[in-house]
């Protein structure tokens, strides 16, 4: 196992803490619409519209899943971020499932209080929710992903984190389509009825 010396992991510290500070001064902005992340591969800017399938998705699934799960659980949408400093690691779930306890810090969430973490896929940069973050949330220790795809109709929920050459790395996918129950931890809800985004050859994107 090789250990970077001290110097080594406090300029990468020092590197990501700069990149925090560049994602939070844009956050504070309206000249940029959409979400910076920092992943492991640097800064990644999602353009999400504000309005249409991507947030009504989102919302679908916060009010399915909080009507199946104990009251001192929810699925919050919304910040903070979820931050693993000692990773470089910094995103924002559009779907965090966690208990009210674990919400009642100061700043970022940590990720090992996720229950589990939603995405839904961005037609404006698919590769963050389905490559990208199938990396990053096992680094972190968000025990449970799932991802849903209005592109297609489809997605997959993400699970048992295992070790790998590469790092830890979720051992289990289920793959779902639109119209199955999908089981995310310890709740099952339906999948009928969620929007898709429409033809991708249009004109007008949708995040």
């Amino acid at each position: 196992m090789t250990i970077a010396p001290d110097d080594a992991r406090q300029g990468a510290s020092h590197i990501y803490r700069a990149m925090r500070d560049v994602v939070r001064s844009m956050d504070d902005t309206d000249t940029c619409p959409g979400k910076f992340e920092i992943t492991k591969k640097g800064i990644v800017h999602d353009m999400m519209a504000p309005i249409g399938p991507h947030e009504l998705t989102t919302l679908h699934l916060r009010k399915r899943l909080e009507k199946v799960m104990p009251e001192e659980i929810v699925a919050h949408t919304g910040e903070p971020d979820v931050e693993d400093e000692s990773e470089g690691i910094m995103r924002r779930p559009d779907v965090m499932v966690i208990a009210l306890a674990d919400m009642e810090v100061p700043g970022s969430f940590d990720p090992h209080t996720l229950i589990a973490a939603i995405e839904v896929v961005s037609r404006s940069n698919p590769d963050n929710d389905w490559v990208g973050k199938t990396r990053d949330y096992p680094l972190i220790g968000v025990p449970a992903y799932a991802v849903f795809d209005p592109r297609t109709g489809t997605g997959a929920v993400f699970t048992e984190i295992h070790p790998t050459p590469d790092g830890p790395r979720y051992a289990t996918r289920k793959d779902f389509v639109y119209g199955e129950d999908v089981t995310i931890a310890d709740w099952t809800i339906p999948t009928d009825g969620l929007p898709r985004y429409r033809d991708e050859r249009a004109q007008d994107p949708e995040a």
